[in-house]
């Protein structure tokens, strides 16, 4: 991206929260805050200043099938980023004092999170889609596997699993990509290359719809309703981001005009699409008016009935095309954005897509293909809600209106 001013650079590890077992469930996400507290040759404060120092950001995130470690600076300053990055990966101190710390801070953070009805909703809907299941549990972990989780738990699951076998490094900016792969070569020739990490496959039995109500004297009602979907790479993938458009994932979609602009029945509605390799899902989220509930969760499962039995329009199906490949190009030509991207296809599906392969792709996506999308997906036995507010005695009934076939 030679017209940017500045590069962004990312250590990408395939593993992620799935890779987890119940006992070590989160040590995913406590390794990644360890990380930062410093490294053989990077104090956790000279870590952070000698990004920052240069007028750079320095971050991380842990996700289901991968881990980032990012920075984003001025292009000048590359070989900084790079020596930042890398030694913290690769010989992080993981001192004793810092993992009891840094437990402390976790176990807070899962308290906050719980207090976060718009939030914790999402976990209590994990739980129902994957019962049992490492996709069933917060990546964070739980307040018992992070208080039993060992430091000696963490450095053997380092060893394991952060190997260049499964690394990817993703850049996007203003870089030449020889001192990049330079750069590279230099730091991991002398580093085993491990092998390849693997995960449990999801399994999806469920046979009939499920609720779940978390009971709490909230404001309003917070709701997350998914339905098993697609893995990342189906061939109807794109039809389901379109799909996503139509429904919830803008202010012109049919869920935020019939829920909120003609009926004011809640001020946050929308939707959105998670992928897996393996698994997905469709997901409708609201904060709904209490004593409105039944008559918005109606209205929702009746606008994806809709989408089950008539094609879209031909100017509503443009529109969407259009915002889906707009946010895209957007998002692009941010050097973090795209090096998220990047970075993100390689570690999960070992290649990497160009916007115009991309293009070529939705083009061929047509009405129909959103239709079958929306069948294959809106099927009553697949619906699980989750629910938090103050609806001790309405399970009931709610459960009676779970009905989309």
């Amino acid at each position: 991206m030679p017209a940017m001013q500045s590069v962004a650079l990312g250590i990408w590890i395939k593993v992620g929260g799935r890779y987890e077992s119940e006992r070590n469930k989160g040590i995913s996400h406590f390794l990644e805050h360890l990380l930062f507290k410093g490294s053989k040759k990077f104090s956790y404060r000279k870590l952070k200043e000698s990004i920052e120092g240069v007028g750079g950001s320095l971050n991380g995130f842990t996700l289901e099938e991968s881990t980032c470690y990012l920075a984003k600076i001025p292009s000048r300053y590359l070989g900084i980023a790079w020596d930042v990055l890398a030694d913290m990966v690769l010989n992080p101190l993981l001192p004793t004092q810092e993992v009891e710390k840094e437990r402390t801070v976790i176990l807070e953070e899962i308290k906050m999170y719980k207090d976060q009805p718009q939030v914790y909703v999402y976990d209590l809907l994990d739980e129902l889609l994957w019962p049992g299941q490492p996709l069933g549990a917060p990546i964070i972990g739980t307040m018992d596997s992070v208080a039993q989780v060992k430091k000696e738990d963490i450095l053997s699951f380092k060893e394991q699993f952060y190997t260049p076998v499964n690394m990817v490094i993703s850049a996007a900016g203003q870089l030449k990509h020889d001192k990049l792969v330079r750069l590279t070569e230099k730091t991991f020739t002398r580093v085993k290359a491990g092998f390849s990490n693997n995960f449990v496959k999801a399994k999806e039995n469920q046979k009939t719809p499920s609720l779940k109500i978390f009971h709490k004297e909230t404001e309003q009602t917070h709701m997350a309703l998914g339905f098993h979907s697609f893995k990342r790479e189906h061939p109807l993938r794109h039809a389901l981001g379109i799909l996503n458009i139509v429904l919830g994932a803008n202010m012109s979609s049919r869920l935020f005009n019939e829920v909120r602009e003609k009926r004011g029945l809640a001020y946050e509605i929308g939707t959105l699409v998670k992928r897996y390799l393996d698994t997905g899902v469709f997901l409708v989220h609201a904060g709904i008016d209490n004593a409105k509930l039944q008559e918005a969760v109606s209205l929702i499962l009746g606008q994806l009935k809709i989408c089950k039995k008539e094609l879209i329009g031909k100017d509503e199906f443009k529109r969407a095309k259009e915002f889906y490949l707009g946010q895209l190009l957007l998002a692009l030509e941010d050097t973090l954005d795209h090096m998220v991207w990047i970075g993100e296809t390689m570690t999960c599906l070992d290649r990497s897509y160009t916007l115009n392969e991309i293009i070529k792709e939705v083009d061929k996506v047509d009405r129909e293909d959103v239709r079958q999308t929306a069948r294959a997906i809106f099927q009553e036995r697949k619906l699980n809600m989750a629910l938090i507010g103050p609806l001790q005695d309405s399970q009931p009934n709610i459960q009676k209106g779970l009905r989309i076939d």
